[in-house]
């Protein structure tokens, strides 16, 4: 059951939290014996606790875990299968010596991929990872370049590898920092998990040895490890491990521990111990327990950020209602803190992808991220997006067109010349009015200065007299009347 939780470890969804400052020292941590030590929140990868995290050290039998991974890697791209029958070569016994980790297995010895990549992982065989190394690359020597090319890809830059087992103790080291990298990595694969949780393994009988029962080099999930002699190290929330000693390299574990939801995995080299002549027992096992029980009693998950919580109001432009978009995370943010760490003492720091926003906006848009700031640490980015669509304002996007179209120098130029040939317009209108004004103003004069010349006339014409005539006899009055028919006909003319 532990085997099948464990292989379904994913990464939290939505985002990998890196801390970017150091890993929690304040705690009290215990008093461990390891030269170097690392841990760390297997879901994230954030350290816990480091102690020379990156000093290059001989890492023994960790350097299984690497071989391991290039083993399960060729089995997902088909360059092998589980139940090939693998011959072992002339080279299987390269590099070991009589008090080396074996599994008996000897040149000609024909067993399955699956039997010598258990071999390798749950007792250390030797040989076993130098069959594995040449049948995936060719070469013992081809597997190691693979080896050096792999840890570069995973960003091990304190890691360099000589051969397929750890048993070179020339240029061959790596540091408890890569050492957690590589494991992570290849916990991601369901066949690596299954053997480095395996408590035991039975290889079937081959034409060379008998069938033969593997029992796990690691104390804390084997009660019949070879170490179990040194005492009781059995530890519950443990699933898995690989162990590692050489007298250069001192006694190393690189393990994984489950307790009440929470998820560890711890990295110890340089331990002392009896084969070296420096404790009465492996510390490694006992260094690993102590920092396990640190980490379970002083941390915890706590939720610090929620999809229901708007973190914030950025004003956009155009926008109808109150000219925001609300954002909030797309996944609840989940992390490990201490204990004594209120999750309500974070600090977000919100960074946007475009300094101004118009709308519309659909929802769900991803417009920028946020950083969580907790105790001098800090975590994310988490991706920030819009709750709801966000509507253009129609009176406010008509005004800014508007606005747009007037502001553009064609336009003002058309403007101006029509204002010009307005300005012109009416002063022509204008002078033709007063023109017209002054016109009619000489003409009314002209009309009255010949009405008064007329009046004038006529009330300086002279009249004719009147006539009054008397009775006279005939003759005079014809004689008169003769000379007076004269006197206007020769007026007249």
């Amino acid at each position: 059951m532990k085997k099948n939780r464990f292989f379904s470890f994913i990464l939290m969804i939505g985002m990998l939290f890196s801390a970017v400052a150091p890993a929690a020292q304040a705690l009290d941590t215990p008093a461990v014996s390891a030269q170097a030590v690392v841990v760390l929140d297997a879901s994230t990868g954030e350290i816990l606790y480091e102690k020379n995290a990156d000093e290059r050290r001989s890492p023994a039998s960790l350097t299984k875990i690497m071989t391991g991974l290039l083993a399960v890697e060729a089995l997902d791209r088909g360059e092998v299968s589980m139940d090939e029958t693998v011959t072992a070569g002339l080279d299987c016994q390269t590099g070991l010596d009589q008090y080396s980790s074996n599994a008996s297995i000897v040149a000609g010895e024909q067993m399955s991929f699956r039997d010598y990549f258990y071999c390798a992982m749950v007792v250390s065989a030797n040989e076993a990872c130098n069959v594995l190394g040449s049948r995936i690359a060719g070469s013992i020597g081809g597997f190691v370049d693979r080896m050096n090319q792999r840890a570069e890809e995973l960003g091990c830059a304190n890691t360099h590898f000589s051969d397929p087992n750890g048993l070179s103790n020339d240029n061959h080291y790596s540091s408890a920092r890569d050492m957690s990298v590589m494991l992570l990595e290849a916990m991601r694969h369901e066949a690596f998990v299954e053997a480095f949780t395996a408590k035991e393994y039975q290889v079937p009988a081959t034409n060379a040895n008998d069938a033969r029962e593997l029992k796990n080099s690691n104390a804390l999930i084997a009660k019949d490890s070879i170490y179990s002699q040194y005492g009781n190290y059995l530890y519950e929330p443990a699933l898995g491990g690989k162990t590692g000693y050489t007298r250069q390299a001192g006694y190393c574990l690189a393990s994984v521990a489950e307790k009440n939801g929470l998820r560890l995995l711890t990295v110890v080299m340089g331990c002392p111990g009896p084969l070296a002549e420096t404790s009465a027992e492996p510390e490694n096992f006992k260094d690993t327990i102590a920092l396990y029980q640190w980490a379970f009693d002083n941390f915890a998950y706590q939720q610090v950020l929620s999809t229901a919580d708007i973190l914030a109001k950025i004003p956009v432009k155009l926008a109808d209602d109150d000219g925001t978009a609300s954002l909030h995370c797309t996944v609840d943010v989940t992390l490990l803190l201490p204990n004594d760490v209120p999750p309500d003492s974070r600090e977000l720091e919100i960074r946007l992808y475009e300094d101004r926003l118009t709308a519309p906006i659909a929802a769900g848009t991803t417009l920028g991220q946020a950083v969580i700031h907790i105790n001098g640490k800090s975590y994310g980015p988490v991706d920030l997006v819009t709750v709801s669509e966000v509507k253009m304002a129609r009176a406010e996007f008509i005004r800014e067109q508007v606005d747009i179209f007037f502001a553009r120098r064609e336009v003002r130029a058309v403007i101006v010349v029509l204002a010009l040939i307005l300005v012109l317009y009416f002063a022509l209108v204008l002078r033709y009015r007063m023109l017209r004004i002054r016109h009619l103003r000489e003409k009314r004069r002209a009309e009255q200065r010949r009405r008064a010349a007329m009046e004038q006339r006529r009330q300086t014409t002279v009249h004719e007299p009147t006539l009054r005539f008397t009775a006279m006899p005939q003759g005079e009055q014809d004689a008169d009347a003769i000379d007076l028919a004269q006197f206007f006909d020769d007026e007249k003319k």
